[in-house]
Order: C-alpha cells, then structure tokens, then sequence
C-alpha cells in the first residue's frame, strides 16, 4: 500500500482533509429518533435497579462492556424482556454504532448479530443508527470514531466546563463527521475491518485454546483421567492410585505433592518511578495491572533501560498481579519492564502450561482471600502460595502429557503476538485513511491506493 497522494487538501473544523470531501454533522446524517419504540428522542440509555438484574434476558450494556470494538453480551447484566418493553429509551438494535459519552468516554463497538430483538443502553452509552446508508456507512462511522482526531476533539468537547468527562445528547448532535463519498467509506471500512476480523479470529482462537486447555487440565489433574501409556484414561481404565494425608484424598501412585511456589519462582516487580524514561531515549514500557487487561497503550508509564534484566517481561511470559485486580496471563505485547504489585512466574524444572494452569486453578480461591481484606486494594501473601498445594506427575507422564499440552500454549502466545502486529497496522492506517493521506478510490470494482 503506497502513501503517495495527488489530492488537493482544505482547512476544516476537524483539520485538513482532501477538498472533495465534506463535513457534516450528527445530527445531519444519524436519526435521532427510534420508531420501533415510543421513545423521547434521547439516544441515551436508561439504568435498571440492582434488583432488576436477570440471568437471562435481555443484554443491558453498560460502558464497560464495550472494550476493544466489541461489545461483552456474555459477562454483562440482563434484564426481564417484560420489565425492558415497558422502558422509554435506550433500545439498540443491530447495526448501531455505539460510543461511550459519559465516565469513560471514546469507547466504540458496532451492534452485530444478537439472539434478543434488541439490547439496552445505560445512560453512559450513545447510538448512532444511520439516516441514509447511501451516504454513511455504520463501519467507517465507528473507525471514525477511533480515529485520533475525532477522540481529541470528543474528549475536549466532553472535558469542558465539567470536573467529570461527559456529553450530552444536545452537544452530541453537533460533532462534525467527516464524509468522504460512500464508495471510499466502504473500502476503508473494507480494509480496517479485514484487520479487525483477523484480530476477532485471533482472540476467539484464544478463548477457545483457553478454556480447551483448563477442561483438559482439569480431567488430568483433578479427575486424574490423563493418557496412561496405552493412551486410555488413567484413573477409570484401572491406573493404580494411593492415599495422600496433605491432600487427604487418593492421587495417581508415583505423583507428589508440592506447595505451587516449591514448583515455579514468584518474583515481585520493582517501583519503576525509580527507572525514569528520558525524552527522546529508548524505553521499556512499565507493565502494571491495567496493562494485564489493555495491552500496552499511549498512557503506559516508560521506564529507561537500566532496569534489571530479572525484571524485563519478554512474549510468552507468565504474569500473575496479586493485588487489586487479580488475573494471570500469557504476555504477548512485547519487552516491558515488571512493575511492583506483578509476579513474573517463571520454572526452571516443570514447564510453563503446568504452573500457569495451577495458578488459574487457585484464581478463584486468590480473589476470594484478596477480597476479604479490609483495605482498598485487596491482596494474597506468601503464605497464600505456600499453602496451595499442587500434584505432580512423574517425570515420565509429565514429559508425556508435556508433548501434547506445549503446542496448545504455544498457539496461544503466537496468536497474541500476530494480533498485536495487527493491531500495530491498523493503528498505523487508521489516521492516514482517515485524513486522506493515503487514499483508495474504486476504479472500475477495484481498490486503487493513490
């Protein structure tokens, strides 16, 4: 794809741009009313009572259920379709492009296929359903969205006048939406949703490998149901099984019994303030808790390179935070440095499936000590550690269950990495597409990048 551009460029209220595009505004180009419901006209959604929350029903998306383009139907809240159809606004349907306005503000997704006629909005939550979709195109609105110069602009308009970011409908309807001609919306939509899609594989591939790899972990290591020799379960096909007192229960015979901090090394992270990055010199970015969840972004804190080596995270590796918002994860977004709060769990006997799937195993038991402390940050100690006891294998099954179980992490950590690639790519693309800088033109059915 070339940068090269012959276009002519003007001054607009959102910065330059090529002349024969245009500027119009929400409220232009978005219908502001809902005919499907009898609705006010706020776009806005509306906010259930603790008590109204369902297992089941209908999807009631809050602002941080949108993360990353998507939108969480899985983990949200719910609410009775019955209590939902007697609401006066706040009803999303498929194809809507969503934006977050209040809080937490800039978040995009696009409303795909959903089992219920409709989801429903919190008030910190925005709509945007298309007039004419000859003119707009619901992918390129939401890139735009994402673009850089819109996010700048959002966030100023949202952070003016107020001591908590937030825009109302009113304002809303003013933003200026950059409007190339509909062809040239659709084939930038074309190429940063094929990114996107790759990435969504990626991730739904993840997810799978994941939970494929903790009902595998549980049926050798709980159920002790793994390969015997002859590839038949263990413990149902006759495999012979001993008492063991620290357990209290049988485990497989030849297997041990350690504490989860005996089989793998917890190393806690520095306070990388005392490591500070200097401008326009090389830097590690500083990974804390919320990176485990984002992934390294323009607000990661930079640390200079003198961080000891012991402390530099590299792909693959485990981390586990064990205060505040405890998780484990496979790194896959590159060198960082470890910050304070973060163990890098690493072994130099058993290998890294084995320690990482323990430590997912405890998760549960982790957050529920952590949360049981009388402290704003909630947290596990040593002795936690010590005190979670693992089975081990013989050194002859593990080797066997280690020829099957390694591939599964390693596709893991592989897809992470291409999905940061890509990512990296379409971060890259997004504000020259979106400035006219590179340009892509149809001509006769086909892509031309000027």
């Amino acid at each position: 794809m070339s940068s090269k551009n012959l276009s002519k460029f003007r001054e607009s209220s959102i910065g330059e741009i090529p002349e024969e595009w245009q500027i119009k505004t929400v409220e232009e180009l978005v219908t502001l009313q809902i005919l499907e419901k009898p609705m006010d006209g706020n776009h806005g959604g509306i906010h259930p009572k603790q008590d109204d929350y369902v297992s089941v029903g209908i999807p009631f998306i809050m602002a941080s259920d949108i993360n990353e383009g998507t939108i969480d139907l899985i983990n949200c809240k719910f609410i009775k379709k019955s209590q939902a159809d007697t609401l006066q606004k706040g009803f999303s349907f498929t194809g809507d492009v969503l934006l977050t306005h209040k809080g937490v503000i800039g978040r995009t997704a696009i409303v795909g296929k959903i089992e219920t006629d409709y989801i429903m909005l919190t008030p910190q939550v925005t709509y945007y359903r298309i007039k004419d979709k000859n003119k707009l195109d619901n992918r390129f609105l939401k890139y735009y969205f994402d673009s850089k110069r819109f996010q700048c602009l959002f966030k100023s308009w949202a952070g003016s006048g107020s001591t908590r970011n937030y825009l109302g409908i009113t304002e809303q309807r003013k933003l200026p939406v950059l409007l190339p001609r509909i062809h040239e919306q659709k084939i930038i939509a074309n190429v940063l949703s094929t990114l996107d899609s790759k990435i969504e594989l990626n991730q739904e591939m993840n997810r799978t490998f994941e939970a494929f790899g903790e009902a595998v972990f549980r049926r050798w290591f709980v159920d002790f149901e793994f390969p015997d020799e002859e590839g038949k379960p263990y413990k149902s096909s006759g495999g012979k099984m001993v008492y063991n007192d620290e357990l209290e229960k049988e485990i497989p015979k030849g297997w041990k019994v350690n504490p989860i901090d005996e089989i793998a090394d917890f190393l806690n992270g520095l306070a990388m303030q005392k490591f500070p990055a200097k401008e326009n010199e090389e830097f590690l970015p500083v990974i804390k808790i919320r990176e485990l969840r984002q992934g390294i972004t323009e607000s990661t804190d930079r640390a200079n390179l003198d961080v000891p080596e012991e402390y530099v995270v590299s792909d693959g590796d485990v981390l586990f935070s064990w205060s505040g918002s405890l998780e484990v994860v496979l790194w896959g977004y590159g060198k960082g440095a470890l910050n304070q709060h973060l163990f890098k769990v690493t072994s130099s006997e058993y290998p890294k499936w084995f320690f990482y799937y323990w430590i997912l195993k405890y998760l549960p038991e982790y957050r529920h000590i952590a949360s049981g402390k009388a402290t704003t940050m909630g947290h596990i100690r040593r002795h936690n550690l010590t005190n979670s006891l693992v089975v081990v294998p013989d050194e002859k099954t593990l080797k066997r269950m280690d020829k099957m179980f390694a591939p599964v992490i390693i596709k893991i950590i592989a897809n992470k990495i291409e999905t940061r690639t890509l990512t990296q790519i379409r971060d890259s693309l997004l504000p020259k597409l979106m400035s006219g800088k590179i340009r892509v033109p149809i001509t006769n059915d086909s892509v031309e990048v000027l």
